[in-house]
C-alpha cells in the first residue's frame, strides 16, 4: 500500500450487517471510523461462522461462546473481546428490533472482566517543557507548533478535531472554539489567553502552508495532505520529535496523551465531572469517569488538610 492511502473499508458479510450500519448512521450519527469498527467486528464473526455453516443473523449462543472462545485463546486483550460481545449484542438486539429473529443470543452472556486501566498523562511541568521547546523552534513552523500544542492543551480536542478545525473555528476575537466532534455534533470550547495568543501569532504566517500558488483553504492548519489539512500520523510525529527536545521519553508523548493531561489537571485544579464531560465532548458521563482517580487524590489531599482530626493528629506529632 502506498503511503498515506487508507486501506479500503471492509465489506459488510450481509444484507442485514449493511442494514444495521445504516441505522446506526442515520439514526445515531455513527462516525465514520465507528462504522468501519462495527464493520470489522461482524465481518470477523461471520468468517468465524462460515465454517460452521451459519450467517451472523442466525448465530445462537453456543455460536456466540463458540466465537467468545476463540477470542481468548487467541490471546485477546479482555477489553477488545468486550467490545465485540457489545458490537453482536447491538446487532442482536436491532434484528430484534426489526422482527428478524426473537431473541439476543448474547444477552446471557456475561462480560468478559476488564481491569481498570487509568489513563495516563503527562505532569504540568513536562506540559511546559514541551510548550518551551515549541517555542523555541524558528518561523512558520514553530509558529504553528505552538499553536496546536496550546489549543490542544487548553481544550482538550480528540486530535481529529484538532487537525480537522475549519478556519471559521476561530474568529479573531473570539474567546471559544466551534467544534465538531463525534456523531457530527457541534460543541463550544473555551480557548483560553495563552491559547489565543497563539492561534493569532500562527494565523499571521498561515498563509506559508497553503503552497507557492497561494490556493485557498478552508482548514486552521491546511497542508499538502489529501484530506487538505495537517494529518494525524504527521502531528504524532512532530509531538515525538518535540518530546527528544525537550528531553521527555518520546513514547510517553502522543496527541491522546495529552487529551488526557487536560482532563487530569483541570479536575486536580478543581473541575467537575460534568464540566469536564461537556468539554471533552463525551456522550456519556461514564466515559469522564476514568478521571475519578484524580477526583479522589484531590478528596484525599483536601480531607488531610481541612478535616479536624486530621489537623489535631498533625498538631500532636
Amino acid at each position: 500500500m502506498s503511503a498515506g492511502r487508507r486501506p479500503a473499508p471492509v465489506a459488510a458479510p450481509s444484507r442485514h450487517v449493511d442494514a444495521f450500519l445504516d441505522m446506526l448512521a442515520a439514526e445515531r450519527g455513527a462516525a465514520r471510523n465507528t462504522l468501519e469498527a462495527y464493520r470489522r467486528d461482524l465481518s470477523d464473526f461471520a468468517s468465524f461462522l462460515k465454517g460452521r455453516g451459519d450467517a451472523p443473523e442466525d448465530a445462537d449462543v453456543a455460536a456466540v461462546r463458540a466465537y467468545l472462545a476463540r477470542l481468548s485463546g487467541a490471546g485477546m486483550a479482555p477489553g477488545t473481546t468486550a467490545r465485540r460481545l457489545s458490537t453482536l449484542g447491538q446487532f442482536f438486539r436491532f434484528l430484534f428490533d426489526e422482527g428478524l429473529r426473537g431473541d439476543d443470543p448474547s444477552a446471557t452472556i456475561d462480560r468478559p472482566r476488564r481491569g481498570r486501566s487509568l489513563p495516563r498523562f503527562l505532569n504540568e511541568d513536562e506540559v511546559e517543557a514541551l510548550l518551551a521547546a515549541a517555542r523555541a523552534r524558528p518561523g512558520a513552523a514553530g509558529a504553528r507548533l505552538v499553536a496546536l500544542l496550546e489549543v490542544l492543551y487548553a481544550t482538550g480536542l480528540r486530535v481529529s478535531e484538532l487537525v480537522g478545525l475549519p478556519e471559521a473555528a476561530f474568529a479573531g476575537e473570539g474567546e471559544m472554539l466551534i467544534v465538531r466532534g463525534k456523531g457530527d455534533k457541534e460543541r463550544m470550547v473555551p480557548l483560553g489567553e495563552p491559547a489565543h495568543q497563539a492561534l493569532a501569532a500562527y494565523q499571521a504566517v498561515r498563509a506559508t502552508f497553503l503552497g507557492a500558488e497561494g490556493k485557498a483553504s478552508k482548514w486552521l492548519f491546511p497542508s499538502r495532505s489529501a484530506q487538505g489539512h495537517l494529518t494525524r500520523a504527521r502531528f504524532g510525529q512532530m509531538l515525538k520529535e518535540l518530546a527528544d527536545e525537550a528531553g521527555i521519553d518520546r513514547r510517553r508523548v502522543s496527541p491522546h496523551l495529552l487529551r488526557h493531561s487536560f482532563a487530569s489537571h483541570l479536575l486536580a485544579h478543581g473541575a467537575d465531572l460534568r464540566s469536564l464531560q461537556q468539554l471533552l465532548g463525551h456522550a456519556d458521563i461514564a466515559t469522564t469517569q476514568i478521571y475519578t482517580h484524580v477526583l479522589e487524590e484531590r478528596l484525599k489531599s483536601l480531607v488531610k488538610r481541612s478535616h479536624p482530626l486530621a489537623r489535631a493528629a498533625k498538631d500532636g506529632d
